[in-house]
């Protein structure tokens, strides 16, 4: 078994957070004086909980190399094209757990641990998971169109976090003020920069590319539209940001995107 199959490789590079810290110009107008902005949110457990487990994937794929001679959870479930033609669908998912090298793992993990826990606190536990695996399966859907090679790597699913948070700013900007538009233009560079890198031989750009469709999709449609309140906390008034739609909300929303999205790969894959 070939061990050093294409691979969804990132570069990864932190954008600005996106919490600011005084009052957007915007809302300064409405409100005589500077407050600061807090934008409730979660815990980023999942993120931690996916890197524990890509981690743990890593470990067994370089365990089964040494006992068994061959990294057996690649073959199991990297992308393949004829044998996800064949109706191993798995293959649509699983790629963005494995990885081919310690490099490409760190890498990808890194990024992760940085997008993740900027994005996993407005999104929430629910739509956070929702969005890395829509993302990672859309990555894997366009290799699979477009490129004959095989790969792994949870890049697929990266490069739709980084595209979700160019679209949490963008939908939010009133309360980002001026921040908003250097956040979008550094966004914009991070991914032209993994793009450009991703025409290198060997990588495949074909997954980074539907990764990032695949998450501003989501992001668009399901991620957080922020609602602001002012309260009195134990240090004074502060602006309260909250996600504006309820749970029944996300979940129906989430539901849709999930069927469209799954439901088009199906007829582009297997029917068309």
């Amino acid at each position: 078994m070939n061990r050093e199959p294409q691979m969804n490789e990132v570069n990864p590079a932190q954008a600005e957070e996106n919490t600011p810290q005084s009052l957007p110009t915007t809302a300064e107008e409405e409100y005589p004086t500077r407050l600061p902005i807090i934008i409730k949110g979660v815990k980023p457990s999942f993120t931690y909980g996916i890197l524990a487990l890509t981690i743990a994937v890593f470990v067994v794929q370089e365990v089964s190399a040494v006992l068994v001679g061959f990294d057996l959870a690649a073959a199991i479930g990297m992308k393949i094209n004829q044998l996800i033609h064949q109706g191993e669908v798995w293959r649509l998912i699983t790629p963005m757990f494995l990885h081919g090298s310690i490099l490409h793992i760190g890498l990808n993990m890194y990024a992760l641990y940085l997008v993740g826990q900027s994005l996993e606190p407005p999104y929430g536990h629910f739509r956070f998971l929702m969005l890395y695996l829509l993302a990672g399966f859309c990555g894997n859907v366009f290799s699979t169109l477009f490129s004959p090679y095989p790969s792994l790597g949870s890049s697929t699913a990266i490069f739709g976090l980084i595209a979700a948070q160019g679209i949490f700013v963008l939908k939010n900007r009133e309360f980002f003020g001026n921040r908003a538009q250097r956040i979008l233009i550094n966004v914009a560079m991070i991914a032209g920069i993994n793009f450009m890198i991703g025409l290198s031989p060997g990588i495949d750009n074909w997954g980074h590319l539907g990764g990032f469709l695949g998450g501003a999709v989501v992001a668009w449609f399901v991620g957080p539209t922020l609602q602001g309140q002012v309260v009195q906390t134990g240090e004074g008034l502060a602006l309260i940001l909250e996600d504006e739609r309820s749970a029944s909300e996300q979940l129906v929303a989430g539901l849709v995107v999930t069927c469209i999205l799954v439901g088009l790969s199906a007829w582009a894959i297997f029917l068309r």
